[in-house]
């Protein structure tokens, strides 16, 4: 006689064992399918990763060109030995001016003859420096000490014979001759000492401004 087999169960179970709860099937469904989606992400995030370029350290600069790495070190020098700029007051530069201005006619007179060219070339940069180093609050200072210095200068310069007096007359003949560099050197003091005055002024208004609301 034949015998009949009983078919298998449909709900997923084997015959002798017990059917599982829904809640344990939805479960490994979902974590089959997260196991899943991790394997498939996980690559996606490794050649993100491998695309990115790698960040650059924070004290690490890009290298750029040979000319712009000499212009660097070259800055990098002159602040390293910048001296500090002088700051000359009203009395300091009249002796500053004054002391310069009789060595170099003392120069003239051993080197070039007492020559007044000469005196009143090197006349001008030290007008200029003058007018520079004066500090701030005596910028009035440079117009009247130039003039003073250039008579300083000429005592060694000028030609005098015959005791004091002749020696104040070789030096009146001198300034009157040499009126033009003695102007000019003037001339540029007052001109720095009034751009510096009115900088100075522009920056003090400035300050006092109210800000923009």
């Amino acid at each position: 006689m034949e015998q009949h087999r009983t078919p298998p169960p449909r709900n997923g179970t084997q015959r002798g064992r017990p059917p599982l709860p829904p809640q344990a099937k939805r479960g490994g469904s979902s974590g089959a399918a997260g196991g899943g989606s991790g394997a498939v992400a996980r690559p996606a995030a490794q050649r993100s990763q491998a695309a990115r370029p790698a960040a650059r350290p924070a004290g690490v600069r890009r290298p750029g060109t040979p000319l712009a790495e000499a212009v660097r070190r070259l800055r990098r020098v002159v602040r390293a030995r910048r001296m500090p700029e002088p700051r000359l007051t009203g009395l300091g530069g009249g002796l500053f001016c004054g002391t310069l201005m009789f060595l170099l006619g003392c120069l003239d007179r051993l080197l070039f003859g007492a020559s007044p060219t000469v005196y009143g070339v090197l006349f001008l940069p030290v007008c200029l420096l003058t007018a520079i180093w004066v500090r701030k609050s005596d910028l009035a200072a440079p117009p009247v000490i130039v003039p003073i210095a250039f008579a300083v200068g000429l005592l060694p310069v000028a030609d005098g014979s015959g005791g004091l007096s002749g020696r104040l007359m070789g030096l009146a003949t001198a300034l009157a001759t040499q009126a033009g560099w003695l102007y000019g050197g003037t001339l540029v003091a007052g001109v720095i000492a009034t751009v510096r005055k009115v900088r100075l002024m522009r920056r003090r208004a400035d300050k006092r401004r109210p800000p923009a609301p």
